[in-house]
């Protein structure tokens, strides 16, 4: 692709090299996966129905600091094939000359596929896409000319797991780049700092089907620097609803109590998940700290999780479950990327009530929803705003009116 010659155009050795240290080049993946104080994100900053609609470095430096506001200082990319990655370190960067100790850093994204994913032809599940070299080069020459911002690169993003039928890999593909990556760091060619993974869902890390308990896999926990899992009670409530049903024990309470209970019971399926990946790689031998790359809780949705399917979605449940995975994670010395900052509209864009439009934790048009409202009451996005939208409160800020939306989980 064009954009590759683009990336590599420079020395970013050299570039760095008469650049006094800093702490933002100082800090490592070691230090801040793990460390409450620096809070992880996914994000992306599309706004509009396609991503072929970028947004700008102007845009991306007015998100970065809404998050910064809030407490976020590592974000999580998906892909380098746009120039979204590429503007999104600009924009941190350009922040940083502004300001020595603003601090934000980032997992960078590389995107695998497999041979003939987004086409007409059949998927090749046993092949390699053959662009899947030019995105890792593309990774690699944005982690050498961001070292202080960049500390991880994640090869992959759900990219072994069964499910993801348009494109999935098998995971000698994976380790065949997270091999490639570490070698570089070995030679000198990436930074010697910078932490390799891949970022996939718990079953593909070994914590579900047996099916996926292969010698590859294997080899890959042990060539990883950390394991990046991914871990959705939210679409469970569909597909494994078991533990989301109200049970007979439960029919006495009130419905918010319900959706209470139920909600503390998504926690512990996530953290049931995350058990079994770890229980998994001690059976294999593997002692390596173990985050959480994504998971998160949708707002708004029609069909398999809305009103007339498992009636999961709303801002409501969606708060509870961002302060629940945050409460938790942080007491356990985990990162976890949620998903998501801002809404994307390009991700159904057929459908603007489908839930994968609507995970962020802020609206398109930059409101903040039920989960940080306590934030917007603090004062803390005063003088903030996106695309000149100053960041108020969904619903107008009126609960009750948000509670009448509420939706309780059907009984057992």
């Amino acid at each position: 692709m064009a954009l590759a010659a683009a990336f590599t155009c420079c020395n970013p050795k050299t570039e760095e090299s008469s650049e006094k240290p800093t702490k933002q080049m100082e800090l490592t993946a070691k230090d801040i996966l793990g460390n409450p104080d620096y809070q992880a994100i996914s994000y992306e900053g599309y706004r509009e129905k396609s991503r072929e609609i970028q947004p700008t470095v102007g845009q991306l430096k007015e998100d970065v600091k809404i998050l910064a506001a809030m407490g976020i200082k590592i974000l999580r990319t998906y892909n380098v094939q746009f120039p979204h990655a590429a503007n999104l370190l600009r924009a941190i960067k350009e922040l940083q000359a502004d300001d020595p100790d603003f601090e934000m850093y980032v997992m960078l994204g590389a995107w695998i596929d497999c041979k003939n994913a987004w086409t007409d032809l059949e998927p090749d599940h046993y092949s390699e896409s053959e662009q899947n070299a030019g995105e890792i080069e593309r990774a690699v020459a944005l982690a050498n000319q961001y070292p202080d911002i960049v500390k991880i690169v994640a090869v992959g993003n759900e990219a072994m797991v069964k499910w993801a039928t348009s494109y999935h890999v098998q995971p000698w593909v994976i380790l065949k780049w997270v091999d490639h990556l570490q070698s570089l760091k070995a030679s000198g060619e990436l930074p010697k700092d910078l932490w390799i993974t891949s970022s996939d869902d718990f079953s593909s890390w070994g914590g579900g089907d047996p099916l996926y308990h292969t010698e590859d896999l294997n080899k890959l926990a042990h060539a990883v620097d950390y394991i990046s899992i991914h871990t959705y009670p939210y679409h469970n409530t569909h597909y494994n609803p078991d533990f989301w049903k109200v049970p007979a024990e439960e029919m006495q309470l009130d419905e918010i109590e319900k959706v209470d209970a139920a909600m503390l019971r998504a926690r512990d399926f996530a953290k049931w998940q995350y058990d079994s990946v770890a229980n998994y790689m001690k059976l294999i031998g593997v002692d390596k700290p173990i985050h959480i790359g994504e998971t998160g809780w949708a707002s708004v949705s029609d069909g398999f999780y809305g009103p007339e399917g498992s009636r999961a979605t709303d801002e409501y449940k969606q708060a509870l479950y961002y302060r629940h995975m945050r409460e938790w994670t942080n007491a356990a010395g985990i990162s976890c990327f949620y998903f998501e900052a801002f809404n994307e509209p390009w991700k159904d864009e057929k459908n603007p009530i489908g839930p994968e439009n609507h995970f962020g934790i802020f609206t398109e048009s930059g409101q903040a929803k039920y989960a940080i409202w306590d934030l917007v009451d603090e004062g803390v996005f005063e003088n903030l705003s996106r695309d000149g939208n100053p960041i108020v409160k969904t619903y107008a800020g009126d609960e009750a009116k948000l509670l009448q939306e509420v939706l309780t989980p059907p009984a057992k």
